[in-house]
């Protein structure tokens, strides 16, 4: 979200393996009998389009003795020659994802079969969800999952999903969340912390002392609290928006810090369709507006307004990067049952 490595684009590996079984069937004598056997190749991906390496490709059918296996290679790619004609079915098996299953394939005599849209899914947690449960039931089961996410343990990490196919959030579920994270003890210490650190550096222009402290810990917790349950209960709301930022974990670096990176200015909505996030980008405006009515005169107008406004962005970018790159890795996730 490393160097990045070129790739050619799958489709052009696609036609030259096509080339390199075709061509050398073409260049032979005219009357030469033709070729009576036949090929399966194709390109392991995921669901973002990026190749996987490493995937093992077992091939099922009439014209294999035995499971013929074989491993995708560094562009995803995988081929099985000298297949007699017949019917074929390919599984593919990769760490962390889904198996994939091909439908039936036929194969004709000096055919080359591409399989194509393999795409693989990152696999589950191990879940048994009973069918007659409402999506409102589901969501809620999800939500409770999530209110046990906590990094090393200890800090909250409630509005991050790993499934990538949740299921919506209820306007209640919103809320739930947005309290549960505001009223979690461990962001009280958070606000805390802040309000020492904004202390030292006496900002906002409070006194200085117990008092300024106090005051600067009100505003502190204020700026948090607004942010929250606007940006994440209010807006998604009214706007019909998910708050929470979905964790991609697979693909490039690149395509997982774009991802990442995004992800302030583009959500999904309840409808499952990517959208602008609206809901987070009001959300920061709207707390930064808020705290000109308790912040001190020299901290208030527009100006400071719209450098919060920014400040508020930048930082949940770079939480959304470390989210992606960091904390995915070491974050406890909670499990279905």
């Amino acid at each position: 979200m490393g160097v990045l490595a070129l790739k050619i684009p799958r489709i052009w590996l696609l036609i030259l393996a096509t080339v390199a079984v075709v061509a050398p069937v073409a260049a032979q004598d005219g009357n030469t009998a033709k070729q009576e056997t036949g090929v399966v190749l194709g390109t392991v991906t995921d669901t973002y389009g990026d190749t996987l390496v490493g995937a093992t490709v077992t091939l099922q059918g009439s014209g294999v003795s035995n499971a013929g296996q074989a491993v995708s290679n560094d562009n995803g790619f995988f081929e099985f020659n000298q297949l007699e004609p017949g019917t074929y079915r390919v599984i593919i098996t990769a760490p962390e994802f889904a198996d994939w299953t091909s439908p039936d394939l036929a194969l004709s005599a000096g055919q080359s079969l591409i399989v194509s849209d393999i795409h693989l899914h990152i696999a589950k947690a191990t879940t048994t969800v009973d069918v007659t449960n409402t999506a409102e039931e589901v969501a809620t089961q999800e939500v409770k999952i999530e209110e046990t996410q906590r990094v090393f343990g200890v800090i909250p990490n409630f509005y991050v999903v790993y499934d990538p196919h949740p299921v919506a959030l209820t306007t209640k579920l919103k809320f739930q969340l947005a309290m549960k994270t505001s009223t979690d003890l461990v962001t009280i210490a958070g606000v805390g912390v802040l309000a020492g650190i904004n202390q030292a550096g006496g900002t906002p222009a409070y006194a200085g002392g117990i008092r300024g402290y106090g005051e600067r810990f009100g505003a502190a917790a204020a700026d948090g609290f607004s942010d929250i349950m606007i940006g994440g209960a209010i807006l998604p709301s009214l706007l019909h928006q998910d708050p929470r930022y979905y964790y991609q974990g697979t693909g490039t670096n690149k395509s997982r810090l774009l991802h990442a990176i995004s992800a302030p200015f583009l959500c999904k909505g309840d409808n499952g369709h990517v959208q602008p996030n609206y809901s987070s980008m009001g959300g920061d405006l709207a707390s930064s507006a808020l705290s000109n009515a308790y912040y001190p005169p020299s901290d208030r107008g527009a100006r400071l307004m719209f450098q919060n406004f920014l400040l508020s962005t930048s930082e949940r970018m770079l939480s959304t990067v470390v989210q992606e790159f960091v904390l995915g890795k070491v974050a406890k996730r909670g499990a279905k049952e």
